[in-house]
C-alpha cells in the first residue's frame, strides 16, 4: 500500500470513467443522428408520398377515412425507424472500459481497507506503530551513555 499504488488506481479509474463518458456520449450522438434522420424523412420524404395516397385515397373512402388512415401509416414507419435507431449496440469498447473501471474500484477499496487497518491498529496500539521506529535511535543514545560512564571511572582512576 504507497501513494504510487493509489494514485495509478485513481488514474486507472478516471480514464476508465472518461473512455466511458465517450463511448457513451458517441453512442448517444449516433442515435440522435439516425432519429434526427428518421424525422427528417417523416417531414419530406413522405409528405409528397401522403399527398398521392390521400388523392387517391379520396376516391375510393371518403376525406376523413383516408386522413386517418395515412396518419396510422406515419405513425408505424416513424415506429419502426425508432426500433432501428433504438438496437445499434454499444460495443465490445464500452464492455472493456467497464471492466477496467469495476477492476480500478476494487483495488482503490482494497488499498483503502488496508490503509483502514493499518490506521486503525495504529490507534490501538500506538507503541507498537511508534516503536520500531524508535528503537534504533534509543539504542545509540544508550550505547553513548554506557561507553561514557564506562570511560569516566576508567580516566577517573589513573
Amino acid at each position: 500500500m504507497s501513494s504510487d499504488d493509489i494514485a495509478r488506481n485513481l488514474r486507472a479509474l478516471w480514464r476508465a470513467d472518461k473512455i466511458i463518458a465517450d463511448i457513451r456520449l458517441r453512442h448517444m450522438l449516433v442515435g440522435l443522428g439516425l432519429k434526427a434522420f428518421a424525422a427528417l424523412i417523416a417531414a419530406f420524404g413522405l409528405l409528397m408520398f401522403e399527398l398521392a395516397a390521400y388523392f387517391a385515397l379520396v376516391q375510393v373512402w371518403s376525406a376523413i377515412v383516408a386522413a386517418a388512415a395515412l396518419g396510422a401509416f406515419n405513425f408505424v414507419i416513424a415506429g419502426i425507424i425508432l426500433l432501428i435507431a433504438a438496437r445499434q449496440p454499444a460495443g465490445r469498447d464500452l464492455e472493456l472500459a467497464n471492466e477496467i473501471h469495476g477492476t480500478a474500484v476494487d483495488a482503490l477499496q482494497l488499498e483503502a481497507q488496508v490503509m483502514q487497518s493499518q490506521f486503525s491498529e495504529a490507534f490501538r496500539n500506538p507503541l507498537n506503530s511508534i516503536l520500531p521506529s524508535l528503537i534504533a535511535p534509543l539504542l545509540t543514545i544508550v550505547l553513548r551513555s554506557l561507553r561514557k560512564t564506562r570511560a569516566a571511572p576508567e580516566g577517573e582512576q589513573r
